[in-house]
């Protein structure tokens, strides 16, 4: 048997597969030129499904190996083997990444990278990115240069476990002829839970399903199928072997060509690699050079398989460096990059993963193997906390004090420092205002970019804006509780990111406001799409929603904003006319909501820039102007287009535009009186938007009046 790349240990006096070391060199291949470009392989995802097999059938062989050379499992020696195979590589990387951090990543990413690094090191990285996905905060930042260490934390993690049962399942079937039928049975415990699983969760929470270990136990049990099944399959007649071989391999490949980020995976539809991968294996021995052997055992192929853990290690890093560096990267230079992944690897596998798993010492004294292995996760843990020493230290931000003209007032009060005039800069005219203007430096300005993800409106802390999977109506009152007259604003994000201008509106003219908002979710009459799939949370909090504000809970007028959304008709993503259809059920929206009787107020989308301004902000510092983007392009995104034609002539429905005072130039400035103007891509700083109430509070009584 081989060594497994991306993951498993080697033995060598274990029976070598040439044919299974290039299966591990194509699984990286796919996984780097994936990543490079999904354009050339929209699924090269599937090559880590692919290494999960081959991961299963390498140890379940290994461990099954020995208990029949000695009738006992060693959990010691297995653990020992684990530690000194993976652990001194997966610490040089990630030593290597914090470095790499440091020198090459805006200082928004420092901080978040250290804590990766610390779950990266306990193996526990899965569970951190599953968290992040439905985390509301975390939904906007830039991928993690620790985002493929998930995939080792699945396997370690199924192999603090299956070592145990396997153990147990030994104990059981103490005679020999017994114990095949309870290890079977083990891995059938394993397996199809764990399958079931991952279809169910797929369906309801595809991003999480996509990183836990739960949804992943059965591709390494697969691979432990096979290993039991060896014998067995080696007698295939050659032919008939040879045949589900090709296929296997023509499965993986399929995949990796007709899957995409938009497919419901794992689920159903990780069967394909999975099966296509115990294919080739399970026909490999018996087919021999009719078989995929003839490709797979080609000397540069295994070369490649023989580095692939410590390629797939160094790949990631180094393409969210080139990226955070140079912009997007075309298909070229991702290539280009990912090639170059193979110098490090080579020598990581060189100076590294040889000389310690070759250690005659460490294979003959388990118990040093682990302690090598304590102190490599110790090294991870003590740097990544200590990589924490480098963030400079801003607090979190706090509502500043606003230089700006109250509402419905027309002086500047004297407060006291720091004053934050933000959109109050811009005066009457802010096309032709200095202060829109973008330029390279600028005096103190807040929120600091290391805190603006975390400057957003009051029903964050106030635990009113509901996340993905709720559908539960929260409801946070401002302004006046006895107020006569009551304000609601409804939507996503977009809608939420105008609550602390509405707030000193309401505050400042007596009003009740009641904010509803829901993650990713617009106020709509249909269904909109979440990671291509229909959108169901979404669609119940809507109809609870309209319940509400057509019944007891009717407001006198209706604030609505949102980002864009593809509709979901008849089940299926809307493929074509997707602005048209978006606006369309909007346009229903508003007008049955205006023809209850409460009036529309639609807050036209905001800038939807195609880089995080905030965190460009903190790498050029002295060069602001290359965070400005386009007015035109920027304006463009989002889902300003769809308000404008869904409010058109649309009877008590009025549209209220405030995009003069965010982006009031050809090139929108990333900072206005001393406010950093955009928390992310696509979202404004609280502190900017309380400085555009006075502005908002004119248009709406223009509008009411």
């Amino acid at each position: 048997m081989t060594r497994t790349a991306v993951r498993p240990e080697a033995n060598p006096r274990a029976a070598f597969r040439g044919d299974v070391e290039g299966l591990r060199a194509l699984a990286v291949v796919l996984v780097l030129v994936g990543h490079a470009s999904q354009q050339l392989v929209p699924g090269g995802f599937v090559g880590v499904d692919v290494f999960f097999v081959i991961s299963g059938f390498l140890i379940t062989g290994l461990l099954v190996a020995e208990v029949d050379r000695t009738g006992r499992l060693s959990l010691i020696g297995f653990y020992g083997r684990r530690a000194k195979r993976l652990l001194p590589a997966a610490v040089v990387v990630l030593i290597g990444t914090l470095l790499l951090t440091f020198a090459f990543l805006p200082r928004t990413r420092w901080s978040a990278t250290g804590w990766d690094v610390v779950f990266s090191g306990l193996y526990a990285m899965n569970w951190r990115l599953a968290e992040q996905s439905v985390d509301y905060l975390a939904a906007n930042r830039a991928p993690s240069i620790l985002q493929h260490f998930w995939s080792l934390g699945v396997e370690e993690q199924f192999y603090l476990v299956w070592p145990l049962l396997l153990a147990a399942a030994v104990w059981f079937g103490r005679r020999r002829y017994a114990r095949t039928g309870y290890l079977l049975a083990a891995l059938t415990l394993v397996a199809v839970p764990s399958f079931a699983w991952s279809i169910w969760l797929t369906e309801d929470n595809p991003a999480r399903a996509y990183f836990v270990t739960t949804t992943r136990m059965w591709e390494l049990a697969l691979g432990g199928f096979l290993a039991l099944l060896a014998g067995h399959l080696q007698r295939l007649p050659r032919l008939a072997a040879a045949a589900l071989a090709w296929c296997g391999l023509v499965a993986i490949v399929a995949s990796a060509v007709l899957l995409s980020e938009s497919s419901a995976f794992p689920g159903y539809l990780a069967l394909a690699p999975t099966l296509g991968t115990a294919a080739v294996i399970a026909g490999g021995v018996a087919a021999g050079g009719v078989g995929p052997a003839v490709l797979l055992a080609l000397g540069p192929v295994r070369a490649v398989g023989a580095i692939s853990y410590s390629l797939y290690l160094w790949h990631w890093p180094l393409l969210v460096v080139a990226e955070a560096r140079f912009g997007e990267l075309t298909t070229v230079t991702g290539l280009a990059v990912a090639a170059f992944a193979v110098v490090p690897a080579a020598l990581t596998y060189r100076f590294v993963e040889n000389p310690i798993r070759h250690s005659t010492t460490l294979e003959w004294e388990p118990a040093r193997a682990l302690q090598l292995g304590a102190l490599c996760t110790g090294v991870s843990l003590l740097a990544g906390l200590a990589f924490q020493f480098t963030v400079p230290q801003v607090s979190s931000p706090l509502p500043p004090t606003l230089a700006v003209p109250t509402v419905g007032g027309t002086g500047v009060p004297v407060a006291a420092a720091p004053t934050v005039l933000g959109a109050a800069a811009l005066g009457g005219s802010p096309a032709s205002s200095d202060a829109g203007r973008p330029v390279d430096r600028v005096g103190p300005f807040v929120p600091d970019p290391l805190v603006a993800s975390k400057d957003g409106p009051d029903a964050w802390r106030d635990g009113c804006h509901a996340d993905q999977r709720s559908s539960a109506v929260r409801a946070c009152q401002y302004g006046d509780p006895n107020g006569s007259f009551t304000v609601a604003l409804a939507g996503d994000s977009h809608a939420a990111q105008w609550l602390p201008a509405l707030q000193r509106v309401a505050e400042s003219k007596k009003w009740r406001l009641k904010s509803y908002t829901k993650s990713s979710c617009p106020f709509i009459d249909g269904v909109v799409a979440l990671d291509n799939r229909p959108y169901p949370s979404c669609t119940e909090w809507n109809e609870k929603l309209r319940a509400q504000l057509t019944g007891a809970e009717r407001p006198n007028v209706l604030v609505v904003s949102s980002s864009f959304y593809v509709m979901i008709q008849n089940g299926e993503r809307v493929t074509s006319g997707t602005q048209a259809a978006f606006a369309a059920a909007l346009r229903r929206t508003w007008a049955t909501t205006a023809a209850a009787g409460i009036p529309v107020i639609v807050l036209r989308d905001t800038p939807y820039h195609d880089r995080d301004i905030a965190e460009c902000v903190a790498a050029n510092p002295k060069n602001l102007t290359r965070c400005a983007s386009p007015r035109d392009k920027v304006l463009a995104g989002g889902g300003g287009p769809a308000h404008e034609s869904a409010a058109r002539d649309n009877n008590k429905v009025y549209l209220v535009d405030l995009n003069s005072a965010i982006c009031p130039r050809e090139r929108c400035a990333p900072v206005i009186g001393g406010a950093l103007v955009y928390r992310d891509n696509n979202h404004i700083t609280a502190t900017y938007a309380a400085t555009l109430a006075p502005r908002l509070a004119t248009a709406l009584d223009r509008v009411l009046t």
